[in-house]
């Protein structure tokens, strides 16, 4: 019975001699990081420009939605808003023609993705029998090119 017992106790504490190591080397682990840097650097610049397209979409979208809404009120209103009573007569009823105004035509009216009011003009420049609605871009300035370029109805 001794026997067994020592048997059981030597069982249960190998030889740290007999115990084979394992971890991954220096070199193992370098190796993945390189990997992972090479991954990186041609999946991340994929995904950059990303940002400044889901904006622009982002406004036309609003612009559509609005284009929609102004044209709810010219069939309710049989005119379309004033360049000075802009977008604001889609949330809140003009003064004045307040019995025949079915609104709100839209929920809020918010700003574009850059944190600017959306432009509205009646009569417009790029439609003179209608109106021009459009959001002046990144820049936040009339004109411009490429991300800050002007995003219209036109």
């Amino acid at each position: 019975m001794k026997k067994t017992l020592e048997r059981v106790r030597w069982r249960n504490f190998p030889n740290p001699a007999r115990q084979k190591q394992s971890a991954f080397t220096l070199i193992e682990i370098m190796v993945v990081v390189v990997i992972l840097g090479i991954l990186a650097a041609t999946i991340i610049p994929q995904f950059i420009g990303t940002t400044a397209d889901a904006k622009i979409s982002s406004a036309k979208s609003t612009i559509a939605e609005l284009e929609s809404a102004i044209e709810r009120y010219n069939i309710n209103m049989d005119r379309h808003p004033t360049t000075e009573e802009g977008l604001k007569v889609l949330v809140e009823a003009p003064t004045g023609d307040d019995k025949k105004w079915r609104g709100p035509y839209i929920k809020m009216l918010r700003n574009d993705p850059w944190g600017n009011p959306y432009q509205y003009r009646n009569p417009g420049v790029h439609h003179p029998s209608s109106f021009d609605l459009w959001s002046r871009g990144a820049d936040g300035a009339d004109g411009g090119e490429g991300e800050r370029a002007d995003i219209g109805n036109w």
